[in-house]
């Protein structure tokens, strides 16, 4: 569970690993922040250059909270337990309809079983390298709503289905890939839903539908795919950790549109997976000070890394 120890001693992943509540009240709040910020810019210079704008950077922070979700998954996000609860559920994953403790589930087994038959995120992966015009029939999929219509009327269809029915929940807790389908979805769905009315009453009508469910149907559904072909696709099905996950350099347009919150850097993570996101770039670093580079799976750019997946092709 912690390939990580292999390379680096208990004295140097112990700084690593310390986390610090005021970060996490900082990340917590950024992503809010920057959501803000982007329907603001739209307020003050409503024109359809900052309307894009302000769907691709909310879209962006949407993967920014589900990647807070997922720190605070692994108690990373704050100091207790109770504060990693808290923000990662009510903050981070029901604004976005996931529940952080189906998720955790989820992701441990992902974490544990890492690119082997008994990996929950295996299918997700052995995909790639895919062809170009399958990728691209994704990503138009993703772009124009498709996979976000789907995936929420899924949601929604399944909050009723289990609505009252004892052996439906049973069994959509029995399974790992129902991660976001439990039983009270339902509260999901109304802090979803409380969040779009909070922008229209703020602004006007049609602003919760645009500024948040539009960005949650289309480019977050896109960036969400770029970040899982990014982390396993195309890399080696083993369970060698340098090779069967993949770090991504990432500049700082990929960071604020593509890999919030230092996302890119998936090989440090599964190497230790409590420490803090931002302190995986000087995990990296002491990897690198390992002579690890060369037999580190590391991609120069999301460009790269998408040619490996099929891009292109």
């Amino acid at each position: 569970m912690t390939p990580g120890k292999a390379y680096l001693s208990s004295e140097e992943i112990r700084p690593l690993a310390q986390r610090v509540d005021y970060m996490g009240y900082w990340l917590v709040l950024h992503c809010w922040m920057v959501i803000a910020l982007a329907i603001g810019l739209y307020a003050l210079l409503p024109n359809p250059i900052t309307f894009l704008v302000a769907i691709v950077i909310i879209g962006s922070r949407q993967l920014g909270l589900a990647i807070l979700m997922h720190e605070a998954a692994h108690v990373a996000l704050f100091k207790t337990r109770r504060l990693n609860e808290f923000a990662g559920e009510w903050l981070c994953g029901r604004p976005i309809m996931a529940e952080l403790q189906a998720y955790r589930h989820y992701h441990l087994t992902h974490h544990r079983f890492t690119q082997t038959d008994k990996d929950p995120d295996l299918p997700l992966a052995v995909k790639f390298p895919a062809p170009h015009a399958s990728l691209r029939r994704k990503f138009l999929r993703d772009l124009t709503g498709q996979t976000g219509v789907k995936l929420l009327v899924g949601q929604i269809l399944t909050a009723i289905r289990l609505a009252g029915d004892d052996d439906a929940v049973d069994a959509a807790k029995s399974d790992a890939a129902q991660a976001f389908k439990s039983v009270d979805l339902f509260k999901s769905i109304t802090v979803f839903g409380g969040i779009a009315v909070l922008i229209s009453l703020i602004g006007d009508w049609w602003w919760g539908l645009t500024f948040w469910v539009l960005p949650y149907l289309t480019w977050f559904q896109f960036v969400l795919r770029v970040r899982n072909i990014a982390e396993h696709g195309a890399t080696e099905m083993s369970q060698n950790p340098l090779q069967n996950v993949r770090t991504t350099r990432a500049n700082w347009i990929a960071r604020a549109l593509v890999a919030p919150y230092w996302v890119n850097y998936h090989l440090e993570h599964h190497m230790v997976m409590h420490v803090p996101c931002w302190k995986l770039p000087a995990m990296h670093k002491a990897l690198l000070a390992k002579g690890l580079g060369p037999k580190m799976r590391v991609s120069q750019g999301y460009g790269p890394t998408l040619v490996e997946a099929g891009w292109g092709r």
